[in-house]
């Protein structure tokens, strides 16, 4: 079975922030990850999507459906 597929958000930090960049998943409150490059800030959020869903799932919450995004 295909995951959904959320809306990821990635954007640069600043210096001060410890520069790289953050990714986040507005449909799932408090998924984040973050990276270097933009694709290691891609690819950690997707295991950041994965944890948010097995700990929602453990607790017996709700998971989002993905909201539709327009292209």
């Amino acid at each position: 079975m295909d995951s959904p597929r959320y809306a990821i958000i990635i954007e640069a930090l600043s210096e001060g922030d410890g520069g790289g960049f953050l990714a986040t998943v507005p449909d799932l409150p408090g998924c984040m990850s973050d990276g270097a490059t933009d694709i290691e800030a891609l690819e950690n959020v997707h295991d950041a999507i994965e944890a948010w869903i097995e700990q929602a799932t453990s607790m017996w919450r709700t998971i989002p459906a993905p909201t539709r995004q327009r292209a």
